[in-house]
């Protein structure tokens, strides 16, 4: 179902796909060495296996008060992990240890701790635990607050902890924990609600939080930490639109109460300064035609700016104080490559990292202060993939822009895979991915599309999708697959759908409403039965599902009925290929298994494939595994070249 980011602080970039934050015990978690390296050579092996199998690193976040001390996530050992980097000395070490992985951690201010969530087998479901920064036992970090899924961390320069909680018992909580203090609920919602962040002094907590109903635009409220309503920002209210509201954080700087947010007023993301204080706003309007998320400076006399405009980014400085002679603030460009930077951070001094990558180049951690890479990981670099070409469709509800990637070898028309993102509040965009580089390599050609309902282009595309779920996004992958086969590049003939998440359930979906479009279907950890799914999954899907379709099933029961595969099963006339994890909270196995039941009872030609896992695997071995399951289903269900019989 829809990616929600998790609770805590992610320690920079993981795998990039929908995968649980981690799973297993965590016994032994706090008892790594040396980071791990890579003893195999791997030069014999196909490329598209050296993709998954070589060591990526995340982004590397920093404690506050001790920029030496980083946690980032890698997958060295072959399972994504928590590393701690002591800047200082150049020590790394894997932090965390377990069977499933871990990818959701923290450091405290002072970088004296690391913290981690710890849920059971990849079902999100858990509690946050900690170890010493250098190494040492893990340790419950809250005792006595029982296991939840996580909603935002923040963790105050006192030792004061703020924690988020979702549970289907009580909705959404807020738990505040003082040093040699239990802890004290000072918040608590049915609808969804997380913890944004807290001032630099520790007095302000913000929330964001969708008690008035609609899950996909937040209001902010600020709090004292007893509980105390300070100020409330609501932009759902008092209007014909439905805008929303997010907290990028609270001024670094001792004694500014300011809090930095994004906002939607002119139909994109784009940052405003709110002092909750006093009531006072200053809406920065930079200018820029894309989506814009913003995090401060650490001395607060500027702001990032991360620009992301039709599938690419770009980094901006936004200075606060304007120069001498000079009205406004000034505006100046980061210099970046082309492509896609997944994440950046302004350090102490003025440099910025960032972790960056094109469809045809691997990712970096760079930074605007040295020409060399900042973290690099140990082994062998993945090998390169084919550059995407931009492609603008019309469709029933505005142009469709798609990615479009051509095997190395050979003249069109060539198989196609249409891989389908998930979110749905999510989009592709010109970023490494290990994935559709595999089918590259297999001689398909790649199709990927922002459909209704993707991010980067403006709120309206993003909110489209209200009541016809699923049906409009369809529309859309119906139109940029008309024009491939028009256009010479797509093989009527050998088209896969595939997709996962969101994008395994829209396969589904397509497979059903769209028979004689496609001739394989691959899904990942779909959404297959609306009605059951939403009975069993998560309560903050729960609650995004009613804001889609307006209600519960049992209010709106035909939308949901019209947007299931469920519904459509017995239309299905392709070979399905499905995979399932069997502890996943946001595409529960059940669901998956009445509509694979549907497939059996009609003699449909299906394969599923069941892991132990939640919503997607942090561990390569498993991952490489199911992508071979995917690409040779395919391979076996396609009809040959005629080219080439």
């Amino acid at each position: 179902m829809a990616e929600h980011t998790q609770g805590g602080t992610s320690a920079g970039t993981g795998p990039g796909t929908a995968a649980a934050p981690g799973a297993g015990t965590g016994a032994g978690a706090g008892a790594g060495t040396e980071q791990e390296r890579p003893d195999r050579d791997w030069s014999a092996l196909p490329a598209w296996e050296q993709r998954f199998r070589a060591p990526r690193v995340g982004l590397p976040e920093w404690a506050p008060d001790a920029p030496d001390r980083c946690l980032f996530v890698s997958n060295a050992s072959g399972t994504f992990e928590l590393y701690a980097w002591d800047r200082a000395t150049g020590t790394q070490r894997q932090a965390t240890r377990r069977p499933n992985g871990t990818v959701d951690g923290t450091l405290t201010p002072d970088g004296e701790w690391l913290w981690w969530f710890n849920d059971h087998d990849g079902d999100e479901f858990g509690i946050w635990m900690r170890q010493p920064f250098h190494g040492g036992p893990d340790e419950p970090a809250l005792p006595g607050l029982e296991p939840s899924y996580p909603a935002g961390l923040a963790i105050g320069r006192d030792g004061t902890v703020v924690v988020g909680r979702i549970t289907d018992e009580h909705g959404s909580t807020v738990h505040v924990a003082r040093p040699g203090a239990g802890h004290v609920e000072i918040y608590r919602h049915r609808q969804s609600a997380g913890v944004g962040g807290v001032s630099r002094d520790g007095s302000l907590l913000a929330v964001e939080h969708t008690e008035h109903g609609d899950a996909m635009h937040s209001a902010v409220r600020v709090l004292r930490l007893d509980g105390t309503p300070v100020a409330e920002l609501d932009d759902t209210r008092g209007g014909t639109r439905e805008l929303g509201l997010t907290v990028h954080g609270f001024a670094p700087v001792a004694g500014d109460p300011r809090l930095l947010l994004g906002h939607q007023r002119r139909d994109r993301w784009e940052p405003m300064i709110w002092n909750p204080l006093t009531g006072e706003t200053l809406d920065l309007a930079p200018g820029l035609p894309g989506d814009v998320h913003a995090e401060w400076y650490p001395d607060g006399s500027a702001l990032l700016l991360l620009h992301d405009y039709r599938a690419r980014t770009e980094l901006w400085r936004l200075d606060l104080t304007p120069a001498e002679g000079q009205q406004g603030y000034g505006l100046s460009r980061v210099e970046t490559p082309a492509g896609t930077v997944s994440g950046a951070t302004a350090r102490p001094g003025g440099g910025v990292e960032y972790l960056w990558s094109s469809a045809a180049e691997p990712p970096r951690v760079r930074s605007t202060a040295g020409p060399a890479d900042v973290l690099v990981p140990p082994g062998p670099r993945p090998p390169a993939s084919l550059p995407v070409t931009d492609a603008w469709v019309d469709g029933p509800g505005g142009p469709v822009h798609a990615l479009v990637q051509r095997p190395a070898d050979g003249e069109g028309p060539f198989p196609t895979v249409f891989d389908i993102h998930g979110g749905p509040a999510a989009h592709d965009s010109d970023a490494f991915a290990a994935g559709p580089a595999a089918w590259l390599d297999h001689g398909f050609a790649v199709v990927r599309i922002n459909y209704r309902g993707s991010t980067g282009y403006g709120r309206e595309w993003t909110d489209a999708l209200k009541h016809r779920v699923g049906l409009i996004e369809l529309e859309d992958i119906a139109a940029v697959r008309a024009w491939a086969v028009e256009f010479g590049l797509a093989d009527p003939e050998r088209l896969v759908l595939t997709g996962a998440s969101w994008g395994g359930y829209l396969t589904l979906l397509g497979l059903g409403t769209q028979p004689e479009l496609w001739t394989v279907g691959v899904a990942a950890v779909p959404v297959a039965d609306y009605v059951t799914a939403y009975g069993d999954e998560m309560e903050a899907l729960k609650a995004l599902d009613r804001t889609l379709f307006g209600g519960t099933p049992e209010e709106v029961p035909e939308r949901f009925a019209a947007s299931s595969p469920l519904s459509y099963a017995d239309q299905v006339k392709v070979p399905v290929f499905i995979s399932a994890g069997e502890n996943d909270p946001r595409c529960p196995v059940r669901q998956i298994e009445n509509y694979v039941r549907r497939l059996a009872e009609r003699g449909a030609v299906h394969e599923v494939y069941r892991y132990d896992a939640g919503h997607g695997s942090l561990v390569m071995e498993e991952r490489i595994k199911q992508v071979r399951m995917e690409i040779d289903f395919a391979l076996r269900h396609l009809p040959p070249d005629p080219r080439r019989s």
